[in-house]
């Protein structure tokens, strides 16, 4: 068994409140734009939360062949394959040239086909007589499903499952493929997340855990980590897709490199089923233990792209870990809440952040924190935070942090590709 192989990324795509391809996405990131508005795709007038960040001129239609397939289909998996052809297509990867056994797809949802769910209960429960359900609810519904269609429309035959950690899914799918490649005699994994989650259970759910900003005058500056009056996290859809490359594969065919993951790490909170621990315990070990496991000194991060969803625990939680962790070295840090433009993607949050931290690296980018009206005073004003405006500074290495619901936390680093 060969181990201790480079892992390098060779493909991004994405779908996302904020644009349709990675281009896109990466301009309006950078200029500092909210993807929140009102809810289109049902009445929400109904809901204490009006609001949502939703994909938005999409057309499914670009990705899958038909109609008729189109309606096998949820959401959520129509956003992993859109997604995944761009990274795919990014990457110029050759299929007659990959060994299909040493190629993996690892997907994260951390709730999967919600819509189905929902309109298939319907469905049963307004029925007179014999229930007349689809024949793709199953298959519609269930989180591992996108995983196992882009393994077949790619004839990918190595590992391939879904990985279900909540907010950290997609981040625990990086890092699995991450592992493979690094470990085991893999060359090649498609990796990600997706989510569509804005669905008359998703808002209504996370209403009733009172997880949602219910800024309904004003859906643009609802998303405000960090702020004095931050009152929970916009939900949003979309998905993330990296191609996973071991290097010397990856040089072998000529491929370009974006940048180069070199250590990750993944542990609980073992506190509380939504509330992260509140001296942020696990996110200040799981930092610490990427660093470690990066062979790396903590003085060497450049940037945290942070999970700060805006929630009044979450935000304080992070900081304090960070300070933990760093130091003086905190001060120094660069830092951003992208959910302030994205919203919360839920399960594919890790694979679009991770995506941002890549872009960061590639053209040296501060994104900045949007939103942020009044610092929360618990929060010291020396960090770097970068409210409201994003800048241009040297970028090497980056710490993308995603921590989920059940206590779940995942640091992943990135680093500049040299040879």
């Amino acid at each position: 068994m060969t181990k201790n192989r480079r892992v390098v990324i060779t493909g991004i795509g994405s779908i996302t409140p904020l644009g349709n391809s990675v281009d896109v996405f990466w301009k309006n990131i950078k200029s500092g734009q909210s993807g929140a508005g009102p809810i289109s795709v049902f009445d929400a007038s109904r809901f204490k939360t009006k609001f949502a960040c939703e994909v938005k001129g999409f057309d499914p239609l670009e990705y899958i062949e038909n109609n008729k397939e189109l309606r096998k289909l949820d959401k959520f998996s129509v956003f992993a394959l859109a997604a995944t052809q761009q990274a795919f297509t990014d990457s110029n990867i050759q299929l007659e040239k990959i060994e299909p056994e040493k190629a993996g797809v690892i997907w994260g949802s951390g709730i999967g086909g919600l819509d189905t769910f929902y309109k298939e209960a319907k469905k049963l429960i307004e029925s007179t007589g014999s229930p007349r359900m689809s024949p793709f609810f199953i298959p519609k519904m269930i989180s591992d499903i996108a995983a196992g269609l882009i393994s077949m429309k790619y004839n990918f035959q190595g590992p391939n499952y879904a990985t279900v950690s909540a907010c950290a899914s997609s981040s625990h799918a990086i890092i699995n493929s991450y592992n493979y490649i690094k470990n085991h005699n893999y060359d090649i994994f498609i990796t990600g997340g997706s989510e569509a989650s804005v669905t008359e259970m998703g808002v209504g759910g996370f209403n009733a855990l009172h997880a949602l900003s219910t800024r309904n005058d004003d859906p643009k500056t609802a998303s405000r980590p960090f702020d004095q009056n931050r009152d929970g996290f916009v939900l949003g859809e979309g998905a993330g897709c990296l191609i996973l490359e071991e290097l010397e594969h990856a040089k072998k065919r000529g491929a370009k490199i974006y940048a180069e993951i070199i250590g990750s790490a993944s542990n609980a909170d073992a506190h509380h089923i939504t509330a992260p621990h509140p001296e942020g315990r696990g996110a200040k070990k799981v930092m610490q233990q990427a660093i470690q496991n990066s062979k790396i000194n903590p003085e060497s991060i450049d940037y945290i792209n942070v999970h700060g969803t805006s929630t009044p625990l979450g935000d304080l939680a992070e900081i304090n870990a960070i300070i933990d962790v760093f130091k003086d070295h905190a001060y120094n840090l660069e830092i951003s809440a992208t959910k302030s433009m994205t919203g919360h993607l839920l399960g594919a949050a890790g694979a679009i952040e991770s995506i941002i931290c890549i872009k960061s690296i590639n053209d040296n980018y501060i994104p900045p924190t949007i939103n942020n009206k009044t610092l929360d005073s618990k929060i010291n004003p020396n960090l770097n935070l970068n409210l409201n405006k994003g800048k241009e500074k040297n970028i090497n290495t980056a710490i993308c942090n995603t921590f989920g619901f059940g206590g779940h936390n995942t640091s992943v680093i990135f680093k500049t590709y040299t040879d």
